[in-house]
């Protein structure tokens, strides 16, 4: 999975995410269908861009750091494939939030 990230870092604000799975199990142990399993909009950072020049030429760095657990839109992103696993490219003013551990 590093190597994948050495091939490919995101430009400007941009930060690449991996969606968290789809619980399939209760907290009971109840199998649930993959018909029920909604979109997953929790994340984790993988890689970050350097960040936006503002007007005044000055680089304002991406708000998240690689490791951190985002809440991200239900819509929106560009998937991206490393090998053979899926990743998403959002703008830092995409994410909604961040969960504190």
């Amino acid at each position: 999975m590093a190597l994948a990230f050495r091939k490919f870092l995101p430009t400007l604000d941009r930060v690449l995410v991996e969606r968290l799975a789809a619980e399939t199990v209760t907290r009971g142990g109840i199998m649930l269908p993959e018909k029920s399993h909604g979109k997953v909009l929790q994340a984790t950072v993988m890689a970050v861009g350097p960040g936006s020049v503002n007007q005044e030429g000055d680089l304002r760095p991406v708000s998240v750091t690689v490791g951190q657990k985002v809440l991200l839109p239900e819509y929106g992103g560009t998937k991206v494939t490393l090998d053979d696993n899926d990743y998403f490219l959002f703008r830092d003013a995409d994410i909604l939030g961040q969960y504190e551990d």
